[in-house]
């Protein structure tokens, strides 16, 4: 009898999406996709399809702590993802979880949904700031996002620099600042203030982007609990990302997911 040797554990700690193309659903596919084992913290459920969100409600604080010390204490994690956490009690409570884990932390800070819809309470954004932020090992951004927690509206390569200055004032390691609303290549940043790498990708004509950061934020987390340094997981996220959004496809009415599993289609 074989005994098979264990995958790199990963841990989400986001919000659900009913429509399964963003959220916890996107997390865990991209987990598998990659090589690791996916474990999820759900901190909200949201009524989500191609059209937008419907409607969220958060858990309570304690079912989200009870939820990572049940995951963490006893299997144990390699790396933590954060995306949706909804309310300033919840990025806190899991802030203080991830500064007592012992893992690299991606933390997505998810402020508005594909659609528009808004998924962070206004009075949440200083929690993320002064809590959240700090404890990031890699914070990945939109240039909205960037918006609302530094003020600086990016419209250029120049102001990513500035944007990723300002984020890492807030004290996570390195900042991924994702240019993807720019014209021309999909470029992003990643810098720790001193090192950077700027990641570009042919733009793919393709409107079905549902969970494209959920899905970035996931495959860093997932290669850096292979073990790779911080630029070489984010260059790898990067590549499987490019692809995902290549074969994303129409489900529904509207916005259709990325394809988390298009490296096995046609095998």
């Amino acid at each position: 009898m074989t005994v098979l040797s264990r995958p790199p554990r990963v841990l989400t700690v986001a919000g659900s999406d009913s429509g399964g193309g963003a959220g916890i659903q996107a997390d865990l596919k991209t987990m598998l996709a990659l090589g690791t084992h996916g474990m999820s913290v759900v901190t909200a459920v949201t009524a989500q399809n191609s059209l937008g969100v419907q409607g969220f409600w958060e858990l309570p604080v304690e079912a989200v702590r009870a939820q990572y010390r049940s995951v963490v204490d006893d299997i144990g994690v390699q790396a933590v993802k954060t995306g949706m956490l909804a309310s300033a009690e919840l990025v806190e409570a899991v802030a203080e979880l991830l500064a007592g884990t012992d893992a690299p932390a991606v933390v997505d800070p998810v402020g508005v949904s594909k659609h528009g819809d808004s998924l962070l309470a206004a009075s949440a954004l200083d929690s993320v700031r002064t809590k959240l932020l700090p404890v990031a090992t890699v914070a990945t951004p939109n240039l909205d996002e960037v918006a609302q927690l530094t003020g600086i509206h990016v419209e250029s390569e120049d102001g990513m620099r500035r944007a990723a200055a300002a984020l890492l004032a807030y004290g996570p390691k390195w900042a991924l600042i994702k240019g993807g609303h720019l014209p021309g290549d999909a470029v992003d940043l990643l810098t720790d203030g001193s090192d950077e790498h700027w990641l570009r990708a042919p733009r793919h004509d393709n409107r079905h982007t549902h969970g494209t950061g959920c899905t970035l934020a996931s495959a860093i987390a997932s290669h850096l609990a292979k073990g790779l340094a911080v630029p070489d997981a984010v260059a790898a996220a990067k590549e499987y990302v490019t692809g995902a959004i290549a074969a994303g496809f129409a489900l529904g009415g509207g916005i259709g997911p990325v394809d988390h599993g298009w490296r096995f289609r046609g095998q």
